[in-house]
Protein backbone atom coordinates (compact mmCIF):
# COMPACT_ATOMS: atom_id res chain seq x y z
CA UNK A 1 0.00 0.00 0.00
CA UNK A 2 2.38 2.32 -1.45
CA UNK A 3 0.28 5.51 0.31
CA UNK A 4 2.98 7.86 2.03
CA UNK A 5 2.80 9.80 4.90
CA UNK A 6 4.33 13.22 4.29
CA UNK A 7 6.57 14.25 7.07
CA UNK A 8 6.66 18.14 5.36
CA UNK A 9 5.49 20.69 7.72
CA UNK A 10 5.44 24.00 5.89
CA UNK A 11 6.33 27.41 7.21
CA UNK A 12 3.59 29.16 9.12
CA UNK A 13 3.49 31.97 6.19
CA UNK A 14 3.70 28.90 3.47
CA UNK A 15 0.81 27.16 4.68
CA UNK A 16 -1.54 29.34 2.70
CA UNK A 17 -1.59 27.59 -1.00
CA UNK A 18 -1.48 30.92 -3.21
CA UNK A 19 1.05 32.25 -1.00
CA UNK A 20 3.34 29.32 -1.49
CA UNK A 21 2.37 28.98 -5.43
CA UNK A 22 3.45 32.62 -5.87
CA UNK A 23 6.16 32.88 -3.61
CA UNK A 24 8.03 29.99 -5.59
CA UNK A 25 7.14 31.22 -8.83
CA UNK A 26 8.43 34.52 -8.68
CA UNK A 27 9.55 35.97 -5.71
CA UNK A 28 12.46 32.95 -4.41
CA UNK A 29 16.11 33.55 -5.59
CA UNK A 30 16.91 31.70 -8.38
CA UNK A 31 19.69 29.03 -7.57
CA UNK A 32 23.34 29.58 -8.94
CA UNK A 33 23.82 26.70 -11.15
CA UNK A 34 25.73 26.23 -14.04
CA UNK A 35 23.61 24.83 -17.40
CA UNK A 36 25.97 23.84 -20.48
CA UNK A 37 22.98 23.97 -23.60
CA UNK A 38 22.67 20.96 -26.67
CA UNK A 39 20.55 21.41 -29.46
CA UNK A 40 19.29 18.38 -30.77
CA UNK A 41 17.35 17.69 -33.88
CA UNK A 42 14.11 15.42 -33.60
CA UNK A 43 13.03 12.95 -36.30
CA UNK A 44 10.11 15.25 -37.75
CA UNK A 45 12.73 18.10 -38.56
CA UNK A 46 12.44 20.07 -35.82
CA UNK A 47 14.77 20.90 -32.59
CA UNK A 48 14.65 21.34 -28.89
CA UNK A 49 17.28 22.39 -26.46
CA UNK A 50 18.40 20.38 -23.73
CA UNK A 51 20.15 22.38 -20.43
CA UNK A 52 23.33 20.20 -18.54
CA UNK A 53 24.62 20.55 -15.39
CA UNK A 54 27.32 18.31 -14.17
CA UNK A 55 28.00 16.71 -10.08
CA UNK A 56 31.56 17.49 -9.67
CA UNK A 57 33.11 14.20 -10.11
CA UNK A 58 32.21 11.91 -13.17
CA UNK A 59 28.40 10.68 -12.80
CA UNK A 60 26.93 7.33 -14.06
CA UNK A 61 23.46 8.79 -12.87
CA UNK A 62 21.46 11.21 -14.61
CA UNK A 63 18.37 12.81 -13.69
CA UNK A 64 15.45 14.39 -16.98
CA UNK A 65 13.40 16.95 -15.73
CA UNK A 66 10.72 18.34 -17.79
CA UNK A 67 9.29 22.07 -16.87
CA UNK A 68 5.90 22.70 -16.45
CA UNK A 69 3.08 24.63 -18.63
CA UNK A 70 4.96 27.61 -20.63
CA UNK A 71 8.09 27.15 -18.49
CA UNK A 72 11.80 26.41 -19.05
CA UNK A 73 14.83 24.77 -17.73
CA UNK A 74 15.73 28.25 -16.30
CA UNK A 75 12.89 28.68 -13.83
CA UNK A 76 14.04 28.30 -10.13
CA UNK A 77 12.32 24.83 -9.24
CA UNK A 78 13.57 23.52 -12.73
CA UNK A 79 17.02 24.44 -11.22
CA UNK A 80 16.57 24.10 -7.22
CA UNK A 81 15.89 20.56 -8.03
CA UNK A 82 19.08 20.34 -10.31
CA UNK A 83 21.36 22.08 -7.58
CA UNK A 84 20.21 19.59 -4.94
CA UNK A 85 20.80 16.57 -8.06
CA UNK A 86 24.25 17.70 -8.74
CA UNK A 87 25.69 18.47 -5.12
CA UNK A 88 24.27 14.83 -4.63
CA UNK A 89 26.19 13.05 -7.46
CA UNK A 90 23.88 12.84 -10.28
CA UNK A 91 24.21 15.32 -13.86
CA UNK A 92 21.21 16.89 -14.93
CA UNK A 93 19.29 16.98 -18.57
CA UNK A 94 16.82 19.85 -17.81
CA UNK A 95 14.39 19.16 -21.05
CA UNK A 96 13.16 22.70 -22.96
CA UNK A 97 9.98 21.57 -25.07
CA UNK A 98 9.81 22.66 -28.45
CA UNK A 99 9.68 27.10 -28.66
CA UNK A 100 10.15 26.74 -24.82
CA UNK A 101 13.90 27.47 -24.90
CA UNK A 102 13.76 31.32 -26.34
CA UNK A 103 13.83 30.68 -29.63
CA UNK A 104 10.84 29.45 -32.08
CA UNK A 105 10.50 25.99 -32.74
CA UNK A 106 10.21 25.58 -36.72
CA UNK A 107 7.36 23.83 -37.00
CA UNK A 108 3.21 24.61 -36.87
CA UNK A 109 3.10 22.02 -33.65
CA UNK A 110 5.06 22.69 -30.48
CA UNK A 111 4.22 20.94 -27.26
CA UNK A 112 1.30 19.48 -24.86
CA UNK A 113 1.12 17.39 -21.97
CA UNK A 114 1.14 14.17 -24.34
CA UNK A 115 3.83 14.94 -26.48
CA UNK A 116 5.90 11.66 -25.02
CA UNK A 117 7.24 11.15 -28.59
CA UNK A 118 10.11 13.91 -27.91
CA UNK A 119 10.84 12.74 -24.28
CA UNK A 120 11.53 9.38 -26.23
CA UNK A 121 14.13 10.61 -28.24
CA UNK A 122 16.28 12.88 -24.96
CA UNK A 123 16.33 9.34 -23.91
CA UNK A 124 17.39 8.13 -27.12
CA UNK A 125 19.86 10.94 -27.37
CA UNK A 126 21.34 10.41 -23.84
CA UNK A 127 21.42 6.72 -24.41
CA UNK A 128 23.59 7.09 -26.99
CA UNK A 129 26.45 8.54 -25.19
CA UNK A 130 26.87 5.66 -23.85
CA UNK A 131 28.04 7.15 -20.24
CA UNK A 132 24.42 6.60 -18.07
CA UNK A 133 23.51 3.39 -16.30
CA UNK A 134 20.68 4.73 -13.96
CA UNK A 135 17.83 7.78 -15.44
CA UNK A 136 15.67 8.70 -13.72
CA UNK A 137 12.20 11.04 -14.99
CA UNK A 138 11.28 14.20 -12.57
CA UNK A 139 8.40 16.16 -13.79
CA UNK A 140 6.14 19.34 -12.48
CA UNK A 141 3.16 19.91 -13.48
CA UNK A 142 2.47 19.73 -17.20
CA UNK A 143 5.88 17.70 -17.05
CA UNK A 144 4.71 15.24 -14.30
CA UNK A 145 1.87 14.24 -16.51
CA UNK A 146 4.16 13.87 -19.81
CA UNK A 147 6.35 11.12 -17.88
CA UNK A 148 3.64 9.13 -16.07
CA UNK A 149 2.00 9.13 -19.75
CA UNK A 150 5.55 7.73 -20.98
CA UNK A 151 6.20 5.59 -18.38
CA UNK A 152 2.14 3.84 -18.76
CA UNK A 153 1.80 3.96 -22.17
CA UNK A 154 5.36 1.47 -23.70
CA UNK A 155 5.63 -1.73 -23.07
CA UNK A 156 9.45 -1.16 -23.29
CA UNK A 157 11.27 1.22 -21.58
CA UNK A 158 15.02 1.44 -21.99
CA UNK A 159 16.31 -0.50 -18.67
CA UNK A 160 18.38 2.23 -17.42
CA UNK A 161 15.32 4.06 -16.67
CA UNK A 162 14.59 3.47 -13.12
CA UNK A 163 12.78 5.71 -11.04
CA UNK A 164 9.87 8.79 -11.78
CA UNK A 165 8.92 11.28 -9.89
CA UNK A 166 5.48 13.67 -10.60
CA UNK A 167 5.55 16.87 -8.47
CA UNK A 168 2.41 18.72 -8.66
CA UNK A 169 1.02 16.82 -11.08
CA UNK A 170 -2.91 17.16 -13.19
CA UNK A 171 -3.38 13.32 -13.78
CA UNK A 172 -6.90 14.83 -14.97
CA UNK A 173 -6.16 17.78 -17.49
CA UNK A 174 -10.07 18.60 -18.19
CA UNK A 175 -10.25 17.84 -14.01
CA UNK A 176 -7.55 20.08 -13.50
CA UNK A 177 -8.68 23.24 -16.49
CA UNK A 178 -11.74 23.22 -14.35
CA UNK A 179 -10.07 23.73 -10.86
CA UNK A 180 -8.23 26.75 -12.82
CA UNK A 181 -11.37 27.94 -14.21
CA UNK A 182 -12.38 29.04 -10.61
CA UNK A 183 -12.61 32.66 -9.71
CA UNK A 184 -9.55 32.36 -7.23
CA UNK A 185 -7.27 30.76 -9.34
CA UNK A 186 -7.81 34.18 -11.93
CA UNK A 187 -3.99 35.41 -11.51
CA UNK A 188 -2.46 31.80 -13.09
CA UNK A 189 -5.09 31.45 -15.66
CA UNK A 190 -4.70 34.81 -16.62
CA UNK A 191 -0.93 34.33 -17.29
CA UNK A 192 -0.93 30.90 -18.70
CA UNK A 193 -3.18 32.75 -21.22
CA UNK A 194 -0.85 35.60 -21.72
CA UNK A 195 2.07 33.88 -22.52
CA UNK A 196 0.23 31.26 -24.75
CA UNK A 197 -1.54 33.97 -27.06
CA UNK A 198 2.16 35.96 -27.13
CA UNK A 199 3.45 32.51 -28.20
CA UNK A 200 0.57 32.21 -30.99
CA UNK A 201 1.28 35.37 -32.12
CA UNK A 202 4.90 34.96 -32.74
CA UNK A 203 3.87 31.73 -34.27
CA UNK A 204 1.51 33.47 -36.85
CA UNK A 205 4.26 35.28 -38.71
CA UNK A 206 5.70 31.50 -39.21
CA UNK A 207 2.31 30.31 -40.68
CA UNK A 208 -0.14 32.72 -41.82
CA UNK A 209 -2.32 30.29 -43.67
CA UNK A 210 -2.64 28.36 -40.66
CA UNK A 211 -2.91 31.38 -38.08
CA UNK A 212 -4.70 34.52 -38.01
CA UNK A 213 -5.78 37.43 -36.00
CA UNK A 214 -9.09 36.67 -36.08
CA UNK A 215 -8.70 33.01 -34.57
CA UNK A 216 -6.02 35.06 -31.68
CA UNK A 217 -9.33 37.17 -31.19
CA UNK A 218 -11.35 33.97 -30.02
CA UNK A 219 -8.89 32.93 -28.02
CA UNK A 220 -10.33 34.18 -24.58
CA UNK A 221 -9.77 31.45 -22.09
CA UNK A 222 -7.53 28.01 -21.94
CA UNK A 223 -10.33 25.84 -23.53
CA UNK A 224 -10.49 28.11 -26.68
CA UNK A 225 -6.33 27.73 -26.97
CA UNK A 226 -6.70 24.21 -26.69
CA UNK A 227 -9.82 23.86 -29.26
CA UNK A 228 -8.24 26.30 -31.68
CA UNK A 229 -4.38 25.13 -31.75
CA UNK A 230 -3.34 22.83 -29.43
CA UNK A 231 -5.94 20.07 -30.93
CA UNK A 232 -5.69 20.86 -34.39
CA UNK A 233 -2.03 21.32 -34.39
CA UNK A 234 -1.09 18.06 -32.79
CA UNK A 235 -3.71 15.83 -34.54
CA UNK A 236 -6.64 15.80 -31.63
CA UNK A 237 -10.59 16.13 -32.53
CA UNK A 238 -11.21 18.89 -29.57
CA UNK A 239 -9.64 20.11 -26.88
CA UNK A 240 -11.87 17.34 -25.13
CA UNK A 241 -10.31 14.49 -27.17
CA UNK A 242 -6.85 16.10 -26.42
CA UNK A 243 -7.35 15.88 -21.93
CA UNK A 244 -8.97 12.53 -22.90
CA UNK A 245 -5.79 10.69 -24.81
CA UNK A 246 -3.30 12.36 -22.91
CA UNK A 247 -4.58 12.66 -18.80
CA UNK A 248 -1.85 10.54 -17.16
CA UNK A 249 -4.89 8.78 -14.34
CA UNK A 250 -5.45 5.89 -17.20
CA UNK A 251 -1.85 5.20 -17.46
CA UNK A 252 -1.02 4.58 -13.90
CA UNK A 253 -2.15 1.04 -14.00
CA UNK A 254 0.23 -0.07 -16.29
CA UNK A 255 3.35 1.80 -15.21
CA UNK A 256 5.87 -1.27 -13.72
CA UNK A 257 8.62 0.72 -12.28
CA UNK A 258 8.68 2.74 -8.88
CA UNK A 259 7.00 6.08 -8.73
CA UNK A 260 6.30 9.06 -6.41
CA UNK A 261 3.39 11.31 -6.88
CA UNK A 262 3.32 14.31 -4.86
CA UNK A 263 0.35 16.32 -5.15
CA UNK A 264 0.00 19.31 -2.00
CA UNK A 265 -3.72 18.81 -0.78
CA UNK A 266 -4.09 22.42 -0.40
CA UNK A 267 -3.12 22.92 -4.90
CA UNK A 268 -5.77 24.74 -6.03
CA UNK A 269 -4.43 23.97 -9.43
CA UNK A 270 -5.95 20.46 -9.30
CA UNK A 271 -8.77 18.39 -9.16
CA UNK A 272 -10.02 15.50 -6.63
CA UNK A 273 -8.90 13.06 -9.08
CA UNK A 274 -5.49 14.35 -9.22
CA UNK A 275 -5.11 12.40 -5.77
CA UNK A 276 -5.35 8.84 -6.82
CA UNK A 277 -5.64 6.68 -3.29
CA UNK A 278 -6.77 3.83 -4.87
CA UNK A 279 -5.03 3.38 -7.67
CA UNK A 280 -1.55 3.31 -4.79
CA UNK A 281 -3.18 1.73 -2.60
CA UNK A 282 -3.51 -1.20 -4.79
CA UNK A 283 -0.03 -0.93 -6.72
CA UNK A 284 3.64 -1.94 -5.58
CA UNK A 285 4.94 0.81 -7.91
CA UNK A 286 2.77 4.26 -7.35
CA UNK A 287 3.66 5.95 -4.30
CA UNK A 288 1.36 8.75 -3.21
CA UNK A 289 2.13 11.35 -0.96
CA UNK A 290 -0.29 14.48 -0.45
CA UNK A 291 1.15 16.84 2.36
CA UNK A 292 -1.84 19.28 3.74
CA UNK A 293 0.50 21.78 2.41
CA UNK A 294 2.85 22.90 -0.57
CA UNK A 295 0.65 24.37 -3.16
CA UNK A 296 1.51 24.94 -6.95
CA UNK A 297 4.88 23.62 -7.37
CA UNK A 298 5.84 25.28 -3.87
CA UNK A 299 7.48 23.27 -0.88
CA UNK A 300 9.26 25.18 0.91
CA UNK A 301 11.22 25.05 3.62
CA UNK A 302 14.08 27.51 3.02
CA UNK A 303 14.86 29.85 0.18
CA UNK A 304 17.97 27.20 -0.86
CA UNK A 305 16.07 23.75 -0.06
CA UNK A 306 12.97 23.11 -0.95
CA UNK A 307 10.93 19.74 0.50
CA UNK A 308 10.13 18.12 -2.84
CA UNK A 309 13.29 18.44 -3.78
CA UNK A 310 14.64 16.91 -0.92
CA UNK A 311 11.84 14.18 -1.17
CA UNK A 312 12.56 13.52 -4.76
CA UNK A 313 16.65 13.15 -3.94
CA UNK A 314 14.98 10.47 -0.86
CA UNK A 315 13.24 8.46 -3.41
CA UNK A 316 16.34 7.95 -6.17
CA UNK A 317 18.00 7.01 -3.28
CA UNK A 318 15.63 4.79 -1.48
CA UNK A 319 11.68 4.86 -1.51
Amino acid sequence: MPLVKSSYIAPRLFRNGHFSTIYSAKLRPSPKLAQERERIGLPDGDFLDIDWSYAKETSAKVAVLLHGLEGNAQRTYMKGQAQMLVENEWDVAAMNYRGCSGAPNLLYPSYNAGTTQDLHTVLQHILELDRYHEITLIGFSLGGNLLLKYLGEREILPKQVRKGVAISTPLSLEGSLESLSRFYNWVYRTSFLYNLKKKYKAKMLQFPEKMTVSELKKIRSLLDFDNLYTAPAHGFEDAQDYYRQNSSLQFLPKISLPVLILNAKNDTFLSPDCYPKAIASNSSNIYLETPEHGGHVGFHQTNDTYYSEKRALQFLAGN
